[in-house]
């Protein structure tokens, strides 16, 4: 009996998905991670130890890594390669992401709670090795509901510290709430460039940013009322 070719215009099945993982097609079927793994600037003796770790965890479970993030940088900052495996997991470029410890990802608590609830509604999992977290199964989904938890609890405590902080200055008479206008200083910043003093020895001089100054100097000069224009 003879087969059934597939027409020119209608490609053949090839058991792949549509689904592009920057890399090319994957199989369906296959689980795609992205691995995580962050070290200080002065600390990066734990970095081949938290890459070999998860290696080893994706290989254990048939899983294949499309993306391998590595920082380095305080956790006081952005993280710009983070934000590269997010972006990712936006696209549905991965089914999960393995750190080794929940402290490698999160800046805060908050910042953790959000990151993992957005990376829930995509559908993306979450796995903390040294935790045994994963978000994939009840008892990760329970666990990442205490956090939230805390961290609401944390947003109340931040709250009521602004709130208490505010009033005492208050009382106290202090300044409080955004710093003043650079408007503040519109007559002894244009006094003090028709001296001829640049903008960085305003802003040291009035103790306001250079930003400020150039941005009020750009700024046309208000014409009193019934000022005619010259020609």
């Amino acid at each position: 009996m003879a087969t059934r070719k597939p027409s020119a215009g209608t490609p053949a099945k090839s058991g792949f998905s549509t689904a592009r993982s920057g890399k090319g097609f994957w199989p369906e079927g296959i689980v795609r991670v992205g691995l995580y793994a962050r070290v200080s600037t002065h600390d990066q003796q734990t970095l081949p130890l938290q890459l070999a770790a998860m290696r080893d965890y994706v290989a254990k479970r048939g899983w294949k890594t499309a993306v391998e993030i590595q920082e380095v940088g305080s956790g006081a900052i952005l993280r710009p390669k983070r934000e590269e495996l997010l972006k990712a997991a936006r696209r549905r470029e991965l089914d999960r992401i393995v750190v080794w410890r929940l402290d490698r990802w999160g800046r805060s608590l908050l910042d953790l709670i959000a990151t993992l609830q957005e990376l829930a509604s995509l559908g993306v999992g979450f796995v903390s090795l040294s935790e045994a977290l994963d978000l994939t199964t009840p008892s990760g989904r329970a666990l990442a509901g205490m956090l939230a938890v805390f961290a609401e609890f944390e947003r109340d405590i931040l709250r009521d510290r602004v709130k208490a902080g505010i009033a005492q200055a208050r009382k106290e008479g202090r300044p409080h709430g955004r710093p003043p206008s650079v408007a503040k200083y519109a007559s002894q910043i244009r006094a003090l460039a028709k001296k001829g003093l640049n903008k960085s020895a305003i802003s040291r001089r009035l103790r306001i940013s250079r930003t400020s100054v150039r941005r009020f100097l750009a700024r046309p000069v208000p014409r009193r009322r019934g000022e005619l224009l010259s020609v």
